[in-house]
């Protein structure tokens, strides 16, 4: 399995307007991607993150050059600033576990 963690920190008003308007289609469409196991969101620190579990990395890399993935992710930069983590694993993690190696390993986008 391919697990990717992100944390996203909105900026400003419009920012977190964007944001929502961009990120609400891509995650509809992250959880009926092919490949997709798991597919939560959570607020923690500041950050709005995201948990995805992925039979495959590559069944990830489809859904991550999908059109609505692209669109939020053209837009990124003037929205929002954050971090990104992907890893195999035998298993699905908690979120708990996610936000842990998040936080040692994650890097800037």
């Amino acid at each position: 399995m391919y697990v990717s963690v992100t944390g996203l920190k909105s900026k400003g008003l419009i920012g977190r307007l964007r944001f929502w308007v961009l990120t609400i289609p891509a995650f509809r469409a992250a959880r009926k991607a092919s490949g997709i196991i798991l597919c939560e969101t959570k607020t923690c620190n500041g950050y709005n993150h995201t948990l995805t579990v992925w039979k495959t990395k590559e069944m990830m890399r489809l859904y991550r050059s999908s059109p609505v993935h692209s669109k939020a992710m053209r837009e990124f930069s003037s929205i929002a600033t954050g971090k990104v983590l992907g890893f195999e694993s035998d298993s699905i993690p908690t979120w708990d576990e996610a936000l842990k190696q998040f936080a040692s390993n994650a890097r800037d986008v």
